[in-house]
């Protein structure tokens, strides 16, 4: 295998929140390295536009629509790819929801648990149904939690999304603790700003995005693309002593 180009050749990748931005990229990404890749989100219509371009560029892509904060939906991705493709052997976990932009102490009560709900409950459910499928294959995997610096810093005006990604952060390192010994890699990547829809509020408001970019040394934001070859070293065997790390890709900004 060559260290540059990691192959998933073989290997049965799930993707969530896969239908643009940051989750397509990473989609597109284990595709083009040999995995099999199901893509899941909200819509159908939107997963079956990325997943007809991976098969178009030569990939295998299977478009399941699935509610992660929902465990009935959870399960049914879970049995639909190992029907599709025999196995599971990576999850992405990526779906997140910020309803509420503003200060913390306004968020209502169904905002807040809306949040936890995608990012954290949902992360979890999607990771125990994969884990329990790898230990019934006595089989190693891994394991990606998309989190945010948001959740390693202070996160004006996104201060429960912030509190949702800490607890990704904790959960990363927890379950890869307590899953390691089975060949069960968990990491997670810590993105900073990155141009996506998703990221909108932000990167489409010129004084908040300068305020990021002025606090960035490449002074610049990112893009989803940017994202994709981490989840790619993570996924592969490159990566194959890695465990319980957080990556942070931001451009520098939570080093100064």
């Amino acid at each position: 295998m060559s260290m540059t180009s990691p192959s998933l050749t073989g290997k049965v990748a799930i993707v969530t929140g896969a239908s643009r931005g940051i989750g397509e990229a990473i989609a597109r990404a284990l595709a083009s390295a040999g995995a099999a890749v199901t893509l899941a989100s909200r819509k159908q219509e939107d997963l079956a536009t990325v997943a007809a371009a991976i098969t178009a560029a030569g990939g295998r892509a299977l478009a399941v629509a699935a509610h992660t904060g929902k465990a009935e939906d959870v399960q049914r991705l879970i049995a639909r790819t190992i029907a599709e493709f025999g196995q599971v052997d990576i999850l992405v976990n990526n779906a997140a929801t910020n309803p509420y932009f503003g200060p913390m102490l306004d968020i209502s009560d169904a905002q807040w648990d809306k949040t936890f709900e995608v990012n954290a409950k949902g992360y979890f459910m999607c990771a125990r149904e994969v884990i329990r499928h790898l230990d019934s294959r006595k089989a190693p995997g891994s394991i990606i939690n998309v989190a945010s610096v948001a959740g390693l810093r202070a996160a004006p005006f996104q201060g429960v999304y912030g509190m949702t990604k800490a607890a990704v952060i904790s959960m990363t390192q927890t379950l890869a603790t307590e899953c390691g010994p089975r060949g069960i890699r968990v990491n997670a990547i810590a993105p900073g700003l990155i141009e996506t829809r998703f990221a909108a509020a932000i990167v489409g408001n010129d004084s908040l995005r300068s305020h990021v970019v002025a606090r960035t040394p490449l002074g610049r934001h990112g893009q989803p693309d940017e994202i994709a070859g981490a989840a790619l070293y993570l996924a592969s065997d490159a990566a194959s002593y890695v465990n319980g790390h957080v990556m942070v890709i931001d451009g520098g900004m939570t080093a100064t």
